[in-house]
């Protein structure tokens, strides 16, 4: 069996798995005893399980590549073709939509987006929301297990910032001798059952916070996948109220470091993690900036009502502090206090801070897009040591050779992958201008998919950009967008580089 999955493509892996996950709605829609949905689930489950086992025998005398870039273009083609699969139910028991809307909704969940072309939740009855988190959730830990089992390796997804010249001859070896599908195999038992306890976990805090277990589940599923899927319209319309969003903040910190999965592989972890340059980022951000809009908030109520009220104004702190962290993690998530700091403030709030954070992104090696707060720390410590060389151009900085490589090799392809997104922003925007999108909706569409945020269209414009209402054309670079913002540009490149093919 273990030499039988060595030799299947990761594509049909990803369609065995997907079948299976069919049966979870299917189980749902018994309990509710809605025989349409449940029989619909139950049928392409079953006949997607029948086409895996088949596509699995004629591929048994494939033989194995062991090029990694192979494995990165089995990666790009699962996410181009598996959503097709996905979408087929969907399709079916929603008339009002084609198949490629269907495909939109799948692909925007498999890459943890959230973009919906359904902004009214009862647009989709339960238990297809209920679809659309389970593939967000099962995206979400797709790309955890890829992340350490093929980007770590092969130095993408935010690793190449740290310098393999030195050991580059005994990480070859590794690699040679770890075969993927094992690599693949050993983080998915490490991490899943975790990932599965702290949603777990999440769910019967909003439970025992007032959601109904429904909407606990999805936004438990939606918080550690950061797709920002809800079938209520977002925690405010949820019933777990502030508590709900503190519990929620609290675990979306596993967006932010890949150590929060790694508790327990060496008895390292905290300690690692109180170390960690990313979660020191991310609270400096979620201190800073909260506390800067608190203060030009409450400086306006000030004039306004010459009056402090501490409801609204804790009420304008938390709001900025939730929203900080939920856009710096890619969620998306909108805390009801957002719009409270508006209102007591009597100014209008702009996207372009959220949009910024949104383009910071998370942690390497975790759910969330983005830049990645490793690359934007390598190119602050870059930033920095020149500076002193403008005061001191003798000076030497110490810290080792680490150090030294982080700040000189790791800053160089932190920016090369920052112009990489900046480039992909501005073809995306051109791409989307001549479908007949306004230039600041081409922007705000355009990071919405490359940093995989798709509630940012809705907090960050005047909210007139819906997804539904964009043309087809448009849609279809949007599915771009976000296949390229989920794997990153660099890991693109190297799929259409013959070069990489080559070595």
């Amino acid at each position: 069996m273990k030499q039988w999955l060595k030799t299947q493509p990761l594509f049909i892996l990803l369609l065995g798995l997907s079948s299976l996950l069919m049966y979870v709605p299917m189980l749902y829609s018994i309990r509710l005893e809605d025989w349409l949905y449940a029989r619909t689930f139950f049928y392409h489950g079953t006949f997607f399980l029948i086409l895996t086992a088949l596509l699995s025998i004629a591929f048994a005398s494939r033989q194995r590549s062991v090029k990694s870039v192979s494995h990165i273009f089995d990666l790009f083609c699962s996410f181009i073709f598996l959503p097709v699969f996905l979408a087929v139910p969907l399709d079916f028991l929603v008339p009002s939509i084609g198949l490629f809307e269907a495909y939109f909704e799948m692909l925007s969940s498999l890459t943890t987006t959230g973009a919906s072309i359904f902004r009214d939740p009862r647009g989709l009855p339960d238990v297809l929301h209920l679809w659309r988190a389970l593939i967000g959730w099962a995206g979400g830990f797709l790309m955890l297990v890829t992340a350490m089992g093929l980007f770590q390796p092969i130095g993408l997804g935010g690793f190449e910032v740290y310098n393999r010249d030195q050991d580059s001859a005994a990480l070859q070896t590794k690699i040679r001798r770890a075969d993927f599908r094992e690599r693949m195999g050993n983080y998915a038992t490490r991490i899943f059952p975790i990932y599965t306890l702290l949603t777990l976990i999440l769910s019967l805090l909003l439970i025992i916070n007032g959601d109904r277990p429904l909407v606990a589940v999805i936004h438990a599923m939606s918080t550690f996948s950061t797709s920002g899927i809800s079938n209520v319209g977002g925690i405010s319309g949820s019933h777990s109220g502030i508590f709900g969003e503190i519990v929620i903040a609290l675990f979306l910190i596993f967006a932010v470091s890949r150590f929060m999965y790694q508790q327990d592989s060496d008895g390292k972890g905290m300690q690692r993690l109180r170390r960690d340059k990313e979660v020191n980022l991310m609270l400096i951000c979620v201190t800073v900036i909260p506390i800067l809009l608190f203060i030009r908030h409450w400086s306006s109520a000030f004039e306004i009502s010459e009056q402090a009220d501490a409801g609204a104004a804790f009420g304008a702190l938390w709001g900025g502090v939730f929203m900080v962290l939920s856009f710096l993690t890619t969620t998306g998530f909108e805390s009801e206090y957002w719009s409270t700091s508006r209102s007591w403030s009597g100014l209008g709030t702009t996207g372009l801070i959220l949009m910024g954070l949104a383009v910071m992104g998370g942690g390497i090696a975790t759910t969330a897009g983005g830049v990645k707060l490793l690359r934007v720390y390598a190119l602050y410590k870059h930033g920095v040591r020149e500076l002193q060389r403008l005061s001191f151009p003798s000076s030497v900085v110490g810290s080792g050779n680490a150090a030294r490589s982080f700040r000189r090799e790791g800053a160089y392809a932190a920016w090369i992958f920052f112009m990489l997104f900046l480039v992909s922003v501005a073809i995306v925007m051109l791409a989307l201008s001549l479908t007949g999108i306004p230039f600041e909706d081409s922007l705000i569409l355009a990071v919405s998919g490359l940093s995989t945020t798709g509630p940012l269209i809705y907090v960050a414009g005047e909210g007139g950009l819906d997804y539904a209402t964009i043309s087809t054309s448009a849609q279809g670079i949007f599915c771009i967008a976000m296949i390229l913002g989920r794997l990153e540009a660099l890991a693109v490149i190297a799929v259409l580089n013959p070069n990489f093919w080559l070595k």
